[in-house]
């Protein structure tokens, strides 16, 4: 299983440990750090649409609009930070964006 978000995000820091805690395998991948792959965007993208990205963050506010018009792979390439976190990918192909009650029910999550 793979978490992709942030490392210092709060969200994905509970998000790890709670899959942790119910027995997932999960490997933290920090989109910050270069690490997610353009086709790792385009198929969030596919699954999630709009979604995908966070208009309500500081790196959104801060955006130009010259910023604010590119594609939307394009921004989350430039600006990865601005990809709502976690995504998290099941080896079986499963995909969530999120981690509210319905995330966790899904990944096992007792709360």
């Amino acid at each position: 299983m793979k978490l992709y978000g942030l490392k210092n995000c709060d969200t994905c820091r509970r998000a790890l440990k709670a899959l942790k805690i119910a027995g997932h395998q999960v490997e933290l991948i920090d989109v910050r750090n270069g690490a997610i792959e353009a086709q790792d965007i385009e198929r969030f993208f596919v699954v999630f649409g709009q979604d995908l990205i966070n208009r309500r963050s500081t790196t959104w506010r801060k955006l130009g609009e010259v910023d604010r018009e590119k594609k939307p792979v394009q921004l989350l390439l430039d600006f990865p930070s601005l990809m709502k976190r976690p995504v998290i990918l099941e080896e079986g192909g499963l995909l969530t964006l999120g981690w509210g009650k319905d995330e966790q029910d899904l990944w096992g999550i007792k709360a």
